[in-house]
């Protein structure tokens, strides 16, 4: 598993980028997939995370209804489509990785084996 993040960038509150995370290895369709993100001075927190299968999802409270996870296993990639951002979701956004993730732990930073090398979003007010 090797996972390249991009899309990251400046946006004013309001606007939307989406994240890509591509996998250049061979077993992506196994592959539990997560964004999490670390704002400075704060620990990582999951953002979304999807099975596998394609479902079920998952969203934090804090982007539901503004973010949106998703994958093509034809592409080897999970996106994070963020909409309507705010300067509060200013952070470091990684991919991460797990066959064989338990669903109830997907919260979990150290259950993941593959992290990708981080994509800064910043959003100005």
């Amino acid at each position: 598993v090797q996972l390249q993040a991009s899309g990251g960038g400046l946006v004013q509150a309001g606007g939307s980028l989406r994240l890509s995370c591509v996998d250049s290895g061979r077993t992506f369709s196994r592959l539990n997939m997560a964004w999490f993100r670390q704002a400075p001075g704060k620990e990582r927190e999951l953002v979304a995370a999807i099975r596998w299968s394609g479902g079920p999802t998952f969203h934090a409270d804090s982007v539901k209804g503004r973010f949106t996870i998703s994958r093509d296993r034809a592409k080897n990639t999970v996106w994070l489509q963020m909409n309507s951002l705010k300067p509060e979701d200013t952070a470091v956004y990684f991919c991460a990785a797990r066959a064989g993730l338990i669903w109830g732990l997907i919260s979990i930073a150290t259950e993941y084996h593959d992290w990708g090398q981080g994509t800064l979003v910043t959003v100005s007010s």
